[in-house]
């Protein structure tokens, strides 16, 4: 029995000796092809990898390059529309702001806190901006922008040129577009605020759909000393009430600045002239419904306007924002902001701005908001602003 099994095994020792022995002899039909892989890779002791040419290189990077220059422009674009639609969500913030201040104090913010002339002529408006406490609409609206704390800080008692704690320098993210550059700009002027900062947003209301300045007469939603919406006889749904504006990095341009009822800053008019009349000796706008004159057409603020030519202090086609001072002229025409010193010009008037391609954000009085585009026709958005005109809508074909 023993020896059996001592066969068996001596047996296994054989077949395992046998199989390891042809595990470790190559066949020779292996060794033929590892020689000839080593010939084919080798030449006179020369390594013939195979890798990129230099020519293969470029013909790679410029490919590359070719769908780089299609992919960005959609990739930029896509990112501009995600801007456009995070800037038309804070407008509709401030429009139900604005809302929330009418259903708390039955009225619209007024125009800004500032005096009305006695006296007046057709280029020296009723509504005179530089007077008064001159606080801003957006400023009276901040607590119903959740900046109770910030609007606490102005002392109401005294003019917004005066104020201590200065809140006028604190920026709001609600009122910054990210399409613009605003972070961190602000406004000074040692003759106009007296050396005091004023931080810079990029909303703005339309105040008139003639001049700033006669916004008493001829007015829009938010103007003059505040309206009721039962006052907005074109309805609260057709009536455009606010808008975007763009800022300049210069520290002399007032645009943008949010705590100031000044043109270009919180304040816009569209500068379509309606005729004249004189009562109790001087001459004034004809009070509404609004009666445009053709004379205007080409030269008011549309969206966008940068189309202005200058010669001496006259215009040739399109307008410019009326400011009080216009720093470094070129330049604000250069980054199609054209702008213009009341001093010279004698009116008070801005357009709506933006860095959306085509167009601006604007809401309506009932909060809704829509897209503007450069191009409406210009009778069409002066009857939208104005908030008594008797006019149907015909709006449709500019705003989306």
């Amino acid at each position: 029995m023993g020896s059996r099994i001592m066969d068996r095994i001596d047996g296994k020792r054989t077949v395992f000796s046998s199989v390891a022995g042809i595990l470790r002899m190559p066949s020779t039909a292996s060794a033929q092809r590892r020689g000839r892989l080593q010939t084919a890779v080798t030449v006179r002791g020369t390594c013939l990898l195979h890798g990129f040419t230099l020519v293969e290189l470029l013909v790679v990077i410029s490919i590359i390059g070719v769908l780089t220059s299609l992919l960005l422009p959609a990739v930029q674009a896509a990112r501009e529309a995600a801007r456009r639609v995070q800037c038309s969500n804070n407008l509709h913030q401030l429009g139900l702001a604005v809302g929330q201040y009418e259903h708390t104090y039955k009225s619209l913010p007024p125009g800004g806190v500032v005096n009305q002339r006695t006296s007046w002529t057709m280029w020296d408006g009723q509504f005179d901006v530089q007077s008064g406490k001159m606080f801003s609409w957006i400023a009276l609206v901040l607590p119903f922008l959740e900046q109770e704390p910030l609007f606490d800080q102005f002392d109401f008692d005294v003019s917004v040129l005066e104020q201590t704690n200065e809140p006028q320098a604190t920026q709001i993210d609600t009122l910054l577009c990210s399409s613009d550059d605003s972070v961190g700009r602000f406004y000074l002027s040692n003759q106009h605020t007296k050396g005091k900062r004023f931080a810079k947003g990029n909303y703005a209301a339309w105040v008139s759909p003639f001049h700033v300045d006669w916004q008493t007469i001829v007015g829009g939603a938010i103007s003059a000393d505040g309206r009721s919406l039962r006052q907005i006889e074109d309805g609260v749904t057709h009536t455009i009430m606010l808008t975007e504006v763009r800022t300049r990095e210069h520290p002399q341009d007032q645009r943008g600045a949010w705590a100031l009822p000044w043109p270009g800053a919180t304040v816009l008019a569209f500068d379509m002239h309606v005729p004249d009349v004189k009562i109790n000796g001087m001459y004034q706008p004809k009070p509404p419904p609004l009666d445009p004159l053709a004379a205007s057409l080409g030269l008011t603020q549309r969206p966008n306007e940068s189309s202005a030519t200058f010669t001496g202090v006259s215009l040739r086609g399109g307008n410019v924002d009326v400011l009080f001072g216009c720093p470094d002229p070129n330049v604000a025409q250069f980054e199609g902001m054209p702008c213009g010193d009341y001093a010279s010009y004698h009116w008070l008037s801005a357009a709506p701005r933006s860095r959306h391609p085509g167009g601006v954000n604007v809401a309506f009085v009932d909060g809704r908001c829509g897209f503007l585009a450069d191009e409406v026709d210009e009778n069409v958005l002066a009857y939208s602003i104005s908030f008594n005109d008797g006019q149907p809508p015909k709006y449709d074909d500019y705003v989306r």
